[in-house]
């Protein structure tokens, strides 16, 4: 092999390692520290906000302590094991652990997302389901309590949230200043159904009120 060449391979593996990329990617994460009455940890939300093959910026309203013990599972890009690098305003950055061969397999990812992170976008008039482009919000209990909420997706019917509180099926409230039932529990968050259709050209000014 030439030396020019061996040098454009370096270059090329350099460029690889150093990919980052603008995402918005839904998840969901545990922290070490933020624990059920089981012990067991608890799951939340998020959403990938910045990516490279060294660490993770993650969108969300449940902040842990730097050295934390973060797992992630990020839409596309599967499971990620690491530590809370640094608090964000709005999230975190967790640094991602992982063997010379597992970073290589992520690179692969990442490079497939950043190909096709723009060929979903899609008119949300003509979808029942659509991601806001600000996914934070309020969450007002009928006690007049708030709370910091992610939104991960709404429709007309209703919203599926993410916060620190997962309040009862049945439970009344608000999110934004949309009034809601909670109808359903998942990994991560709950669904909100409303109380009133929306308009859907409307819907998501009112739900995301920070």
């Amino acid at each position: 092999m030439r030396p020019q060449d061996m040098e454009l391979g370096v270059v090329f593996a350099e460029r690889r390692r150093d990919v980052r990329i603008i995402v918005n990617i839904a998840g969901r994460f545990s922290l070490s520290s933020r624990l059920n009455a089981r012990d067991d940890r608890r799951v939340f939300a998020c959403r990938a906000v910045n990516l490279s093959p060294q660490a993770v910026a993650l969108a969300t309203v449940i902040i842990g302590e730097p050295g934390d013990r973060v797992t992630a599972h990020i839409d596309h890009l599967g499971k990620l094991q690491g530590t809370l690098m640094r608090v964000l305003e709005r999230g975190f950055v967790m640094n991602i652990s992982a063997t010379d061969a597992e970073r290589e397999r992520l690179i692969d990812k990442i490079e497939w997302v950043e190909k096709h992170k723009n060929h979903d976008v899609s008119d949300k008039r003509a979808n029942e389901r659509f991601v806001p482009t600000n996914p934070y919000s309020r969450m007002i209990l009928a006690d007049g309590s708030c709370e910091d909420c992610l939104v991960l997706d709404i429709s007309v019917s209703g919203a599926a949230v993410s916060a620190n509180t997962v309040p009862n099926i049945g439970t009344l409230l608000a999110i934004g200043t949309v009034i809601g039932r909670v109808v359903r529990h998942f990994e991560g968050g709950f669904a909100v159904q409303f109380i009133q259709p929306q308009d859907r050209d409307a819907v998501e000014a009112l739900v995301i009120r920070e």
